[in-house]
């Protein structure tokens, strides 16, 4: 149970956003900007990697609907999500995608993490000042988007179908929940 009073039985952090659409408008633009928008990291690419900070946040919701997000936007090649959220070095991603996961388990723990060295070897493997921001960017707002779905105690449900229908909905964009007026 929720620690503030949030439309019941809504998951996650779109419950917190229909009790605080204000403030919700702005969290699920920045998800559509950072996860959707333009970039030279695909939409899978960067699903992941919001879905690999959120596992090593141990925040379920946020992992489970990423993940399947992630799943729904590699196809075929869908198993790479478990195989990075198993064992991320021995996954079958590319060199460039684990130095950029590197980067963003180090901003998980502290943005102060991330060394010299760290973006060096993103560059070496190919990887844009562009994209090296932009992975930083999502590592943090998603370690933001954990601590606010878990601070608050939000709805996490446990079954993975929930998080199927979710994935395919999330593959598709992010778009602000109808808000329920309050009683």
């Amino acid at each position: 149970m929720a620690h503030i009073q949030v439309p019941e039985g809504v998951p996650g952090i779109r419950s917190l956003v229909m009790f605080r659409p204000e403030t919700g408008k702005h969290l699920y633009d920045l998800a559509q900007i950072l996860l959707r928008g333009e970039s030279s990291l695909t939409e899978a690419e960067r699903e992941l990697i919001a879905a690999y900070v959120s596992y090593r946040n141990n925040c379920m919701f946020c992992w489970s609907s990423h993940a399947a997000a992630a799943r729904c936007l590699y196809g075929d090649e869908k198993n790479i999500v478990d195989e990075v959220l198993k064992d991320m070095q021995r996954s079958n991603i590319s060199d460039k995608m684990k130095a950029l996961l590197n980067i963003a388990g180090k901003v998980q723990i502290s943005g102060k993490e991330v060394k010299s060295e760290d973006i060096a070897a993103a560059r070496l493997l190919g990887a844009s000042d562009r994209e090296i921001h932009d992975t930083v960017l999502i590592a943090a707002s998603f370690s933001m988007f954990n601590r606010y779905v878990d601070g608050l105690a939000s709805f996490t449900p446990t079954d993975p179908v929930v998080y199927e229908e979710m994935g395919k909905r999330m593959a598709k964009g992010y778009v602000l929940p109808e808000v329920v007026p309050r009683l």
